[in-house]
């Protein structure tokens, strides 16, 4: 058995230990926003957190997770930083087809929590491990520049209510 904690409840499971995370939420705890994508760790799809530090689920066994806590995006509107980056995506239509949407959501969430004011640089290391097949990158930066709070497009940011510098 493992008991896993599960954006604030806890979970006791009957399950391999070595079963990875993402089937865990999506196949046994019927969570399916985390989506799957390549299976090997390398599109960010299957993005969650992991004591706030996004992680890739399809490559993150169960036994691995125990005892720490998890967020995943069903939950993550209800932290500061995770509130901010999702109306930052609804204000700019970030998604196109949304597939990839919540591992982005869950990295912007991750960077933005540690970092208040990222540049450019910091939003291209945080946001490197996430794929777009849409090419929704410049929205992406967009949004997240938005929650932070440094929008320099004349774009009313919806986090602050004030229309950013031109």
């Amino acid at each position: 058995m493992i008991m896993l904690h599960i954006n604030g409840s806890a979970h006791k499971l009957h399950i391999p230990a070595d079963m990875p995370l993402l089937w865990v939420l999506r196949d046994v705890l019927g969570m399916t926003g985390t989506k799957f994508g390549c299976g090997m760790g390398l599109c960010g799809a299957c993005t969650i957190h992991i004591d706030g530090q996004p992680t890739r689920a399809c490559i993150t066994p169960a036994s691995a997770a125990a005892g720490k806590q998890i967020t995943t995006i069903e939950a993550i509107g209800a932290t500061p930083a995770g509130k901010k980056i999702q109306l930052a995506w609804l204000a700019l239509d970030v998604p196109q087809c949304g597939y990839c949407q919540s591992g982005q959501i869950m990295s912007a969430s991750a960077l933005l929590a540690g970092n208040r004011k990222p540049t450019d640089a910091d939003i291209d290391n945080a946001m490197a491990g996430n794929i777009c097949r849409c090419g929704t990158y410049v929205r992406v930066r967009a949004a997240i520049k938005q929650a932070a709070g440094v929008t320099t497009t004349g774009v009313p940011d919806i986090v602050t209510g004030t229309e950013a510098l031109k």
